[in-house]
């Protein structure tokens, strides 16, 4: 028995990828990093960019290009793809009990998918080297070509996709976009605090509630998914 067995297969949980599922920032700064070598640049390893993990590709390798007076942004896109492919995501690890509450989800009645800003086919090959792809119902992100990654459009098509309706289901992320395309969708949102938004961040989107560690995100599935359910119905 565990906490989602009294839920039917009408409800879903919607999951961000990198600072939810994955510890994706070694992997994407240290790609980030050889782009600008590759363009000449000599990278300042001291520059914080753990906002990095969330946005779009082309709209954070412009804001970090342009620190260093750099207009390739295509190129460093390119260069990106073929680094991360290589290299970049074999450094992505799974958070400490991630696992182990993924393994939970897939055995109970709730369906599961991911609402990643990766392009779908390289979340798809992350969830592989560590034996989650088959946890899922299906694996849901960016095209190929990184667009349709924006996290309301993106949230709004699982949903049209797989006919899920706002009341039966939530969305858990680290970063304000995934709290914001929740919202937008009428989805409770969740914020995880061992990613890269922060409280701050969370609170100001308007997570509805917030985890500290993945031992309490267990139980606050349950709680949500419940908020939700009866909000739906009561409205």
């Amino acid at each position: 028995m565990t906490v989602f067995d009294e839920f039917t297969s009408d409800c879903a949980v919607l999951l961000d990828l990198d600072g939810t599922i994955v510890d994706s920032r070694h992997g994407i700064v240290s790609t980030l990093h050889h782009v600008i070598e590759t363009l000449g640049h000599i990278p300042d390893r001291s520059r914080d960019l753990t906002w990095v993990v969330g946005p779009p590709l082309a709209e954070l390798m412009a804001e970090v290009l342009s620190a260093y007076g750099e207009t390739r942004v295509e190129e460093g896109v390119a260069l990106y793809r073929e680094r991360y492919q290589a290299v970049g995501r074999h450094q992505t690890p799974p958070y400490p009990g991630m696992v182990d509450l993924l393994h939970r989800l897939a055995a109970s009645p709730l369906r599961l998918y991911t609402a990643t800003s990766k392009p779908a086919f390289l979340a798809r090959d992350i969830l592989i080297e560590h034996g989650l792809d088959g946890l899922f119902d299906q694996v849901c992100g960016a095209c190929d070509d990184e667009s349709g990654g924006e996290k309301p459009e993106m949230i709004a098509r699982i949903m049209k996709d797989h006919h899920i309706q706002p009341g039966n289901a939530i969305m858990v992320g680290d970063r304000r976009f995934d709290i914001v395309g929740a919202h937008a969708n009428r989805l409770r949102g969740i914020g995880v605090l061992w990613g890269y938004g922060g409280e701050g961040e969370l609170t100001e989107a308007g997570a509805d509630h917030l985890c500290v560690s993945p031992a309490d995100l267990e139980l606050a599935i349950a709680n949500q998914l419940r908020a939700a359910m009866k909000h739906h119905h009561a409205a």
